[in-house]
């Protein structure tokens, strides 16, 4: 695993580049997110698609409720990069329509899309 440190607007941003899967459950999610940013000194982080489980982005599971509450708890922002028209739930379409109205949690089409909003750009 390696974390690049982006600055933009005078705002850092951990950018994880990875090929394993990072997040399987809760509890790993907050251990990990912690690490990065004790690691990194950033509280903004880029993580891929590819980083969580499958079930991650299956709702009934309740994964990505309890992940991602964990990221609003503890004031940190997420961007997830990757494709996800391939999806057809209809309730995770509404689920990322809303976290992408929100300010804390994207689900985003590119890296570079993910440091803009990130960075407040």
């Amino acid at each position: 695993m390696n974390v690049r440190k982006i600055n933009k607007n005078n705002i850092d941003i951990a950018v994880v580049d990875s090929e394993e899967t990072l997040i399987t459950d809760g509890s790993s999610a907050l251990d990990f997110f912690a690490t990065i940013q004790y690691d990194s000194d950033c509280d903004r982080f880029v993580l891929k698609r590819s980083h969580f489980v499958p079930d991650f982005f299956d709702l009934k599971t309740g994964l990505a409720g309890n992940v991602l509450q964990k990221i609003v708890n503890y004031r940190m922002k997420l961007a997830i990069v990757g494709d996800f028209s391939i999806d057809s739930s209809k309730s995770l379409g509404d689920f990322i329509y809303e976290m992408n109205s929100g300010k804390d949690v994207f689900f985003l089409h590119s890296e570079e899309e993910a440091i803009s909003r990130l960075s407040g750009v």
